[in-house]
Order: structure tokens, then sequence, then C-alpha cells
């Protein structure tokens, strides 16, 4: 009995478990995916291999089993790597399958030739060719394993266009079993006991919860930790939600305070880059004591010389800590000077926030826009946002209360990830639980990288919730008036601002046009009418275009893109 290479990539792929591949089909893998659908994975059709790359990278991190990404050679090969960049600096994983040029065409200049498994080293984890049909299932059993295994991440598999619908003797090939789980590492005991003694004797500690601790599911334990020892916490973005957001040791709202007064910060899975400010003074205290928990050692000594290192699974790790503090019983105190600091910042920085939020003046502002936004959309929903101003100030304003339920531009700071994200949280959403709703809120430029993917998202008729904050531009933008003046100038490349985009664009017709609900909005009456009505009808996508002050920013600052202090 024969079996051909599309049918053994797919059979594979179904023996490790993987359960979603999105793609844009085309010479030489359209094989794969009918092969993929007829194993029972499902197979997503994408407008643009970037946003395809994107979403099979964010069932990774939701599900902790990568989705796989499948292209064609050439283009599509180069169009992910923003995707395989994106996994690998958010620590994702994440399998891109790339048909390339026949075998015996190299050098020739074949359709689509490059070097695709060389340009794939740079990103991935892994980057390689199968040698022969019968090590195909070999090489998608290691690929899956590496991607998964100590720090996730992507890995590249390259297919040469003739593999595709040559055939082989299945006694010949080298099947596998699905690889096993990831297996969990501690931390040493004199690691974890000398980090318990510097937490136990610190006057302003800081516990900073990192998106590896959602990705390692330790929320139930971290909860624990976070009340049995009464530490104050701060979650970086993504994971917002491991402890739920409304926790009276939430710091989020005194972000800046909590990291500059500090004298003991313990890392649980996040680490001292730019989202952090690398842990250097001004930002911290020079002779501030860190304790980095992280599961991959290289990370470890990052930019600061740290007090313990701890390294291992957040959640293995985690739970020494715990065993450690039962012995020890020791609580920080409520009442401590430190977080009469905390709360008399987070008051401050709330009431702020709240008087923006209530400003009556059209157009509206952020704070307005997301105060109802957060007023109406469901508590559970997954949360993906994207842009400049609409992504930091939506940070604040918006609560996530579980895990794993907001996906933003992340570590690498992506634009053009949000459509992506929505279709895989969506897909995702519609096998694990059922009617959990995803919300994806745009700025008006985010948007516009991958908007045409509202097509794919209307024709598997995904009930997501996009909202396009729009401020015409890119950090700001003109009103009506001010761009018909600026014509008058001339040739618009040459006088229009470079973050302008064109006004009142009616980005909700993009979502009409492909059987979907559009709203276009201006006063906070219609937009709680719009959330209301998209919010009740769970089975059709919609977009709500909400028009903003195209001079709204952050609360007063110059150039806010410039000054990335609260980000």
């Amino acid at each position: 009995e024969v079996v051909s290479g599309a049918q053994l990539i797919a059979q594979a792929l179904r023996a490790q478990n993987i359960e979603y591949m999105f793609g844009i089909v085309g010479i030489p893998v359209t094989e794969i995916a009918i092969a993929a659908q007829a194993v029972g994975i499902k197979y997503v059709g994408m407008r643009n291999e970037q946003a395809a790359c994107y979403a099979a990278s964010a069932v990774g991190y939701l599900t902790g089993r990568p989705g796989v990404c499948l292209v064609v050679s050439g283009p599509g090969f180069l169009h992910t790597l923003g995707g395989m960049a994106n996994a690998a600096i958010n620590c994702w994983p994440l399998i891109v399958i790339g048909g390339s040029s026949d075998r015996n065409q190299e050098t020739m200049g074949a359709f689509q030739e490059f070097p695709q498994v060389e340009a794939g080293r740079l990103y991935n984890k892994l980057s390689v060719r199968p040698s022969s049909l019968e090590v195909i299932p070999a090489v998608i059993e290691k690929a899956v394993r590496t991607s998964m295994y100590g720090r996730p991440g992507s890995c590249y598999i390259d297919i040469p266009g003739d593999f595709v619908n040559l055939q082989v003797n299945k006694s010949s090939v080298k099947y596998m079993e699905c690889c096993l789980p990831p297996p969990i590492s501690m931390a040493e005991h004199s690691a974890v006991s000398k980090a318990a003694s510097v937490i136990a004797f610190s006057k302003q500690p800081l516990l900073i919860i990192g998106k590896g601790a959602a990705y390692s599911h330790a929320e139930n334990n971290i909860r624990k930790l976070v009340d049995l020892c009464g530490l104050p916490f701060l979650p970086t973005p993504m994971a917002k939600g491991v402890v739920p957001d409304n926790h009276p040791n939430c710091v989020a709202a005194a972000r800046s305070t909590a990291l500059q007064h500090a004298d003991v910060i313990i890392l649980l899975g996040a680490r001292l880059n730019w989202i952090l400010h690398f842990g250097l003074p001004p930002r911290y205290q020079q002779d501030v004591k860190v304790i980095q928990i992280d599961i991959c050692a290289e990370e470890l000594g990052n930019n600061v010389r740290p007090a313990a290192t701890l390294l291992g699974d957040i959640n293995a790790v985690t739970e020494q800590l715990l065993e450690e503090f039962n012995k020890r019983s020791w609580k920080y105190p409520s009442n401590s000077e430190w977080w009469q600091k905390l709360r008399g910042k987070i008051k401050n920085n709330e009431e702020r926030s709240k008087g923006l939020a209530l400003q009556k003046s059209l157009p509206m502002n952020y704070y307005t826009v997301f105060h109802h936004i957060r007023e109406l959309i469901p508590k559970d929903c997954i949360l993906v946002s994207e842009g400049a101003n609409t992504m930091d100030i939506g940070r604040t304003m918006l609560p996530n209360f579980y895990p794993r339920q907001r996906l933003d531009a992340g570590t690498f700071g992506t634009m053009g990830v949000g459509l992506g994200f929505a279709i895989a949280a969506a897909m995702v959403a519609r096998d694990r639980t059922p009617g959990r709703r995803v919300v994806c809120i745009e700025g008006d430029s985010a948007f516009g990288f991958s908007g045409m993917e509202v097509e794919t998202i209307c024709r598997y008729n995904l009930p997501i919730l996009i909202i396009v904050i729009n401020n015409n531009g890119i950090y700001t933008g003109l009103d009506a008036n001010s761009w018909e003046q600026m014509l008058k100038f001339g040739d618009p490349a040459t006088c229009v601002p470079p973050v302008s985009l064109l006004p009142n664009a009616h980005y909700e017709k993009i979502m009409s046009a492909f059987g979907g609900k559009g709203y276009f909005v201006k006063t906070p009456e219609e937009l709680q009418n719009a959330l209301k009505a998209s919010v009740t009808d769970k089975q059709t996508p919609s977009l709500i275009n909400v028009m903003i002050d195209p001079q709204s920013e952050r609360k007063k600052q110059e150039f806010p893109w410039l000054t990335r202090s609260n980000l």
C-alpha cells in the first residue's frame, strides 16, 4: 500500500495532536491542506501569509501546542518571517511548513526558488528539510517537540514541491508516536530557600508576573502565593488575568511607583527587557534585589545581577516557593508604608483616568470610549488589542479576570497581529469554551495591516467583535476640515503629515461588504447601542468604527510614542 507525501505530512501532524492549520494554498502545497482536512485537522484559509502565521502562533500560546502555518514557496515563505520572529521573541510554539521548488530544478532558477532552510535559521529553533518521504513523520515529531520543549519557539519544515505527490510504500515509512509532554523542571532547593529569605527580609517587595507564567498555567499557584504572602503584584501586558486585575494586591495603576521604589522584585516568567525598562536606574533602585524565575537558563542574569535565580517551569517553581512559605508562615504586612504609598498612587491615577472618561465633549476621547467598552463587553471575553494609544490606554482601562485572555503586540511590538490573533482565539474558543466571545480592539492604523482578514472571519462565521478606534492616523490625525485645508497646499505626498490617514474612513463597510454587521459611531449613545447589539448577536461578526478626537492622546504628555514610560 502506498501513501503520498501530502498524506504523510497530514497524518504525522495528526499523530502529534496538531488541531489547527492556517495558510494560503497554491503550488505546491494545496494537496497538503486537502490531506490535513481529510485527517480531521481544521484548515483556515487566510488572505495574507503574515496574518496566517500570526494566527498559528497564537494557537500555540493559547493551547500549549503549536498551530501550523502552511505556505507556498518563495514570497509565500518570506511573508511568514514576521510571524516566525514574533513567535520566537514571544516564546510561543509554532510550526511553519513551506513548499519549495522541485529538487531537480535547484540552482536552475526554478519557479519561486529561494534558500528557505537557510533563511529560516535566523527565526527558528529548527529549520530543516526532510531528506526523503520516509523520514517525514520523524522530522515532524522533532519539530513539534522542539517547538514546545525548553523555551518554546518556532520551527520551520521545508517541503520540496516534488515530495507532495510522490508516493512511497507505507512499510518503508518511519512512523512516530506523539511526542511526550514537555518535561517539567524544578529549581534547586538552595535557590528556593535563598529566594524565600530575600523576600522575607524585604521592606518594599514587588511580584512581576509575565506571560511565561500565563503560558505555564501557573495561575492557581500564583494566586495562592499572592494571598499567602500578601505581596503587591504587577502583571506585564499579556499576563493580565493570571491573577485577576481586580485583586486587591494588583498595583498596575501605580506601575511607575512600584518599579521605582521596590527593594526586592520577583520575576515570574517575565524578562528585564524594554517593557520593564531593563531593570535599571532611574526606573529602579540602584541596589534592587531581583529574583529571577525562568524556564530558560540563558535569560538569568540579563541586564541585572540577580540576588537569586530559580531555573525551571514557572508553575512548578511557584509551588516550591509556596511550600517554603508554608513552612515559614511569613506574610507581608498590609498596613506597611509601602502599601500606603502604592494605594495612594493607585487612587490618584484612577481618579485622573476617571475624570478623562467622564468628559462629555465630542468627538470622544480614548478614555470615554474605553469606559463604555468596559461596561458592556462580557467579563470573560478574550481581548485582542493593538495600536499605539489604543493598546496602551486599553491596557490600563480594560481589566482581565482570566489568564491567557489578552493578546496584543507583545514583546516584539508587532503591528498587524490583531485579526490573525482574533481568528485563532475564536477557533480555539469555539472548540474549548463555546460561547466565549473574542473582542478585537484595533487602532485605525493597526487595523489596516490585516483588514482583509475580515473576509476570513465572515467566511468561517466567527462571531468576533472588532472595534476600530479611529483617530484618522497613527498616534494622531487630522479632522476633515484640516485635511481639506492641507490638500490646498498641493500634492498630499509632499504636504500631508506622515502620521495622517484619510479622515472619517468607513472601515465598518469592509465588514458589511462580507455579510457581517458594521456600525459607524460618533457619540457615547451610538457606541452603547452598537456594543449592546453586537454583544447580543452571538452569531454574526461585527465591526464598530468609533470616531474619536483626532488629537486625543494619553494623559497630558507630549509625543506619547517617544515617552514609553506608561507601557
